[in-house]
């Protein structure tokens, strides 16, 4: 469908919607500023749609722009990207966009591996989804089990792994910045 057949069906669109609503071309024209000969053409298709004429229609509507123009629908949201293994460890993305926020479902191995905290920029949230898993972060050092969470800033020194008998499976979301989320963990015996 090209540009010009998406304008085409604004016209249409609109008068439908204020029919619907049983609005007059009168009203809708004090409501949006917009005149009543300026209305009549949009319908018509006389008249080109702008983000101008659009937003104020939108708003007095109460209806999302996109409804207005008929957006194309949104293609397939799923998410097929390729495992990353490094490691061991196999992370897979769950976000499509690089850049910003991004999303990982992690599966950490049961392995003998002693602690070696790193740094880097960003920030980072870790949910547990099954198994157990150590987080070593800067003095802290803590046990998640299935349905807890944390939240650090990945400047501090950090390290995570498995902290069970076998793997651990986690939400990993890592971004520059963001919001905070509570942090619910408890630590683990010092031997």
């Amino acid at each position: 469908m090209t540009t010009d057949d998406v304008l085409a069906e604004v016209g249409p669109r609109l008068r439908r919607i204020r029919k619907d609503r049983q609005v007059t071309l009168t009203a809708l024209s004090e409501a949006t500023g917009i005149s009543v000969s300026t209305l009549s053409r949009l319908e018509s298709g006389l008249r080109r749609p702008s983000l101008e004429l659009l937003l104020p229609i939108a708003q007095a509507h109460q209806v999302p722009l996109d409804e207005l123009v008929g957006a194309p629908p949104v293609g397939d949201p799923r998410v097929r990207a390729k495992p990353i293994v490094r490691h061991g460890r196999t992370m897979y993305p769950l976000t499509r966009q690089p850049g910003g926020l991004q999303a990982y479902k992690v599966i950490e191995p049961q392995r003998a591996a002693e602690p070696d905290p790193r740094t880097h920029e960003g920030y980072e949230w870790l949910y547990v989804l099954s198994g157990r898993l150590r987080l070593v972060l800067g003095r802290h050092d803590v046990v998640l089990s299935a349905g807890e969470a944390a939240e650090f800033d990945t400047r501090v020194p950090h390290w995570f792994g498995s902290a069970g008998d076998g793997p651990v499976e986690f939400l990993s979301l890592f971004g520059p910045q963001g919001e905070r989320m509570h942090v619910r963990a408890r630590p683990t015996s010092r031997k």
